[in-house]
C-alpha cells in the first residue's frame, strides 16, 4: 500500500465521518476533499473541474427545471385530488388507487416536487375521511423512491452513472434500459407495502401542540401550519435563539420535529437542520407569502392551502412538453435516427435543455428567478464526485478494493462480487447521500469488472440501484426525511418497513441483474 492510497483512503474516512456528523452541507465536504487531493497532486486542477462540465451533471439541473415547471403548473395537484377515494375507503383500497400513480410520475420527475406535492394533499385528505395519514406518507416516499428506479432520468443517481460512463467513452444508458430491472422491483415492493404498511407503521399520534393552539388561535386568526425547512432556509445550522424567526416570518415556533423527536421545550437551544418539521402558531398571510417558497420545502395547515391561479393552457403545455421530453430522448436513441442526424446526439441532455428553456419562455416556471430552482449543493456534490472517483482510480485505491471484493467473494465468483458491492453501495446511501455513493461505487466496479474479465455493466446497474433504494432510515433518501416530521414518524418506524424493503429489493437486483446484463467475458 503506497502513500497515496493511505492518502486517498484517510480523505475518504474523513470525509463520511463529516457527513455522517452532519456539520456541513454535503457539496461543501466534497468540495473540501476534492481541494486537498488537487493540492497534494492526486488528481490535476483538469480532473478536479471536470465534473462540473460532465453532460449526466448539467442534465440533473436542467431536469430541475423542468420538474418545476411541472409543478407550478399545477397538473400533478389536480391528477392527485382527482385520483383521492371518498369516504368509506380503506387504508389499502386508497394506496391501490395513488402508489402505482406516484412511482408513474417519479420515474419521469425528480422525487422530490413529487412527493412536496402530494404529502399535503394526501395528509389533508387523510384527515377528512378519518384514516390515518401515517399509512400513506412512508408508502409515499418509497414508490417515489421505486418509481425512480425504472427510467434513466428516475433519479439524479442514474445520471451520475450514466455520464461516468459518458466520461469513460462508453455508451451510456438510454432511456428505459433500467425498466428490466426496476419495473420487477416497483411491482414487488408496490405489493410489500400495500400488505404489510397497515401492520407495520404507527397508527397517527395524537398532535397535542396542534389540539391546545388550535382551541385558542381562531380567536386572534391564527391557526397551526407545519412546514419542513429546505436548503435555501437562512436559519440553517443556526440555534433558534439566535434566529429571530418570529420577525422574519410572522409566525411562532410551537414545536420541532427532528430526527424522529418531538421538541417543545428550551427551543430556543435547538439547532435547526434540514428537513426539520417546524409547527407554527401563524396568520393566512403566512401561508400566502411562503406557500410556494423554495425556504420550506413543505407546508400544510390541516386545510387546503390556496394555490395560486394557473390557465388551464399551463397545465396541458407542461404536460405535453414532458411527454415529448421523453419520447424525443427514447427515440433519438434509434440507431435509424443517429444515422440520419449523424452530427446531433439526440440524448436526454439534448431534449431536457430544450424542454427547460421552452418552459421560461413560455413562464411555466418565473425566468427572473429560475436558480433558485436548482439544487446547487446536489450538483457540486456530484461534479466534486466525480473528482473523487478519479482519484480513487489514479491512486490505485480503486483497485485494490476490487482485487478484496474477488477474495471475499470466492467460489460465487462475479455473482457474489455483484451481491457485495451492492451491500456497499447501500450501507453509504443509507448512511451519507445517494450521489456520492454511486460516484465512489463507481470506479470499485470498473476496476472488479476488470479483476473477473467480464463487461461492467452489471456492476452499473447495480450501482444504480443501490445508491437509490434507501429504504431503512429517514436520511438515506431526501424524500424519506420530507415524510417523517410531516408524518410524525420516528426513526423506528422506517426500520420496521424499510430494512424489508431494502432485502427484498437487493435479493431481485442480484438475482435478476446477471440474467438481464451477463457477466459477458471481455476480449
Amino acid at each position: 500500500m503506497n502513500f497515496e492510497i493511505i492518502f486517498v483512503l484517510a480523505g475518504l474516512v474523513c470525509m463520511l465521518a463529516a457527513l455522517i456528523m452532519d456539520k456541513m452541507r454535503p457539496g461543501i465536504v466534497l468540495l473540501s476533499l476534492v481541494v486537498v487531493y488537487m493540492a497534494a497532486g492526486i488528481i490535476t486542477p483538469k480532473q478536479m473541474v471536470a465534473g462540473f462540465s460532465n453532460r449526466g451533471m448539467i442534465t440533473v439541473a436542467l431536469l430541475f427545471l423542468v420538474s418545476e415547471g411541472i409543478r407550478q403548473s399545477g397538473a400533478l395537484s389536480t391528477v392527485v385530488k382527482k385520483l383521492l377515494p371518498g369516504d368509506g375507503c380503506t387504508v389499502t383500497r386508497a394506496q391501490m388507487r395513488i402508489l402505482p400513480i406516484v412511482s408513474g410520475f417519479s420515474a419521469f420527475l425528480n422525487n422530490t416536487p413529487v412527493v412536496v406535492i402530494f404529502a399535503p394533499i394526501i395528509k389533508n385528505w387523510a384527515k377528512r375521511v378519518g384514516l390515518s395519514c401515517t399509512k400513506f406518507l412512508i408508502p409515499l416516499s418509497y414508490a417515489t423512491i421505486l418509481g425512480g428506479l425504472c427510467t434513466l432520468i428516475g433519479t439524479s443517481t442514474n445520471l451520475v452513472v450514466h455520464g461516468m460512463m459518458i466520461d469513460r467513452g462508453m455508451e451510456g444508458l438510454k432511456m428505459f434500459d433500467l425498466a428490466y430491472i426496476g419495473i420487477p422491483i416497483t411491482i414487488a415492493g408496490l405489493i410489500f407495502i400495500l400488505l404489510t404498511s397497515k401492520r407495520l407503521l404507527p397508527d397517527e399520534r395524537p398532535d397535542s401542540i396542534e389540539d391546545e393552539e388550535n382551541e385558542t388561535a381562531e380567536e386572534s386568526g391564527r391557526h397551526v401550519v407545519e412546514v419542513v425547512l429546505g436548503s435555501r432556509f437562512p436559519g440553517l445550522k443556526r440555534k433558534l435563539k439566535n434566529f429571530d424567526f418570529k420577525r422574519r416570518y410572522g409566525a411562532e415556533v410551537k414545536e420541532i420535529r427532528q430526527g424522529g423527536q418531538e421538541i417543545t421545550e428550551n427551543l430556543g437551544e435547538v439547532r435547526l437542520q434540514e428537513g426539520d418539521t417546524l409547527v407554527l402558531l401563524a396568520d393566512d398571510a403566512f401561508t400566502r407569502t411562503w406557500g410556494d417558497s423554495s425556504v420550506f420545502l413543505m407546508m400544510t395547515n390541516g386545510k387546503e392551502i390556496p394555490a395560486r391561479p394557473v390557465p388551464e393552457w399551463k397545465k396541458w403545455t407542461a404536460l405535453a412538453l414532458l411527454i415529448i421530453m421523453i419520447v424525443g430522448a427514447t427515440v433519438g436513441e434509434l440507431p435509424a435516427i443517429q444515422e440520419h442526424f449523424p452530427g446531433v446526439k439526440m440524448d436526454m441532455f439534448f431534449f431536457s435543455a430544450i424542454t427547460a428553456v421552452i418552459m421560461a419562455w413560455l413562464k411555466l416556471f418565473p425566468p427572473k428567478k429560475y436558480t433558485k430552482y436548482i439544487s446547487w449543493d446536489i450538483l457540486i456534490t456530484i461534479a466534486c464526485a466525480f473528482a473523487i472517483s478519479a482519484a480513487m482510480e489514479e491512486s490505485g485505491l480503486a483497485a485494490m478494493i476490487a482485487e478484496f471484493i474477488k477474495d471475499m467473494s470466492g467460489r460465487l465468483g462475479a455473482w457474489g462480487a455483484l451481491a457485495l458491492l451492492y451491500l456497499v453501495t447501500l450501507l453509504v446511501t443509507e448512511l451519507i447521500t445517494n450521489n456520492a455513493a454511486a460516484a465512489l461505487a463507481f470506479p470499485l466496479a470498473l476496476e472488479t469488472a476488470a479483476k473477473f474479465g467480464v463487461d461492467p455493466m452489471p456492476f452499473f446497474i447495480a450501482i444504480c440501484i443501490a445508491a437509490s433504494a434507501g429504504f431503512a432510515t429517514p436520511i438515506g433518501y431526501q424524500t424519506n426525511l420530507i415524510v417523517q416530521g410531516a408524518g410524525n414518524y420516528k426513526f423506528t418506524d422506517f426500520l420496521k418497513i424499510g430494512v424489508p424493503m431494502d432485502i427484498i429489493v437487493m435479493v431481485i437486483s442480484v438475482g435478476l441483474i446477471p440474467l438481464i446484463w451477463p457477466f459477458t467475458p471481455t476480449v
